[in-house]
């Protein structure tokens, strides 16, 4: 009779299971680590966003390629949007500048909304938008696109030139540190819904959702009627945002939304104990 075999040992493999499970866990975001981590990744979103070849032919080839692809759907309404906008000077001037600076302030008012109101869920929320714009980076290297103001033959206006505000990408300053030709995905749409999204998720006053629901589309309207993008670009940007937030799921192993609000604070390590013989008994 054959003895028995001795039980396989998993210990290492449990150790390892837990090491996992460990670094998965939502922990407690430290200001000074999320400053450079944001401004470090920013930097290298830029450096790569702006390093991309700027095929000019290529990107204009591809512009004209989705024009007549909407044209075909019956959906090629930007030229009309970016036209009867620009009629209405206070409008557009507006959307110029909500288009050169919300992108970036209201996600960094999200981000320390975040951190400071939910920061078990930050980490999860944060690597949904990493995730997002590092995808986005393959977008912008693989397949440049003109922008709509850009196009040859089309008859759109841009509307940042004409009017002579903040920003406009056609300037000297602005084209020498940016990539114009960088239009797909649209960031301004994954970046909004990502902020929108949170917002419906998370806020509790109605009107808060209310400004969650319509941040995005507002967005959108604008990235039109500027002649910045495509409506398809917006699509892209939302597929990236839809793999940003899969990858916060696997990662986590739930959606982002639903991690905890708040993570409790480590145990305290134990005092270790002195050397025999020196209690704290009195002499």
């Amino acid at each position: 009779m054959n003895a028995a075999r001795p039980a396989p040992d998993n210990g290492g493999t449990d150790s390892r299971a837990e090491r996992l499970q460990q670094l998965r866990a939502p922990r407690r975001p430290r200001l000074r680590f999320e400053l450079l981590l944001i401004g470090i990744s920013y930097w290298v979103y830029s450096l790569i966003r702006n390093a991309a070849p700027e095929q000019v032919g290529q990107a204009q080839r591809n512009a004209r390629w989705i024009w007549e692809v909407q044209q075909s759907m019956g959906l090629a309404f930007e030229q009309s949007v970016n036209h009867a906008v620009n009629g209405v000077t206070w409008l557009i001037v507006t959307m110029n500048y909500y288009y050169a600076t919300l992108h970036f302030i209201v996600t960094v008012a999200v981000l320390v909304w975040l951190f400071r109101r939910h920061p078990g869920r930050y980490g999860g929320m944060r690597l949904a938008l990493f995730a997002t714009t590092a995808i986005a980076l393959l977008g912008y290297y693989y397949y440049p696109l003109a922008p709509p103001r850009l196009m040859h033959g089309v008859d759109f206006i841009d509307t940042v030139k004409v009017h002579n505000t903040w920003g406009a990408m056609s300037s000297e300053s602005m084209a020498a540190v940016s990539n114009q030709y960088a239009a797909m995905p649209s960031m301004h749409a994954g970046w909004s819904l990502w902020c929108g999204l949170i917002i419906v998720w998370l806020a509790r006053p109605l009107w808060a959702k209310a400004l969650g629901v319509l941040y995005p589309v507002l967005t959108l309207v604008v990235i039109v009627a500027t002649a910045n993008h495509f409506w398809l670009d917006a699509v892209g940007g939302v597929i990236c945002l839809g793999f940003g937030f899969a990858v916060s799921w696997l990662w986590y192993g739930r959606p982002c939304h639903r991690l905890p609000r708040r993570v409790p604070e480590p145990p305290a390590a134990p005092a270790s104990p002195g050397p025999a013989g020196s209690g704290d008994q009195p002499s």
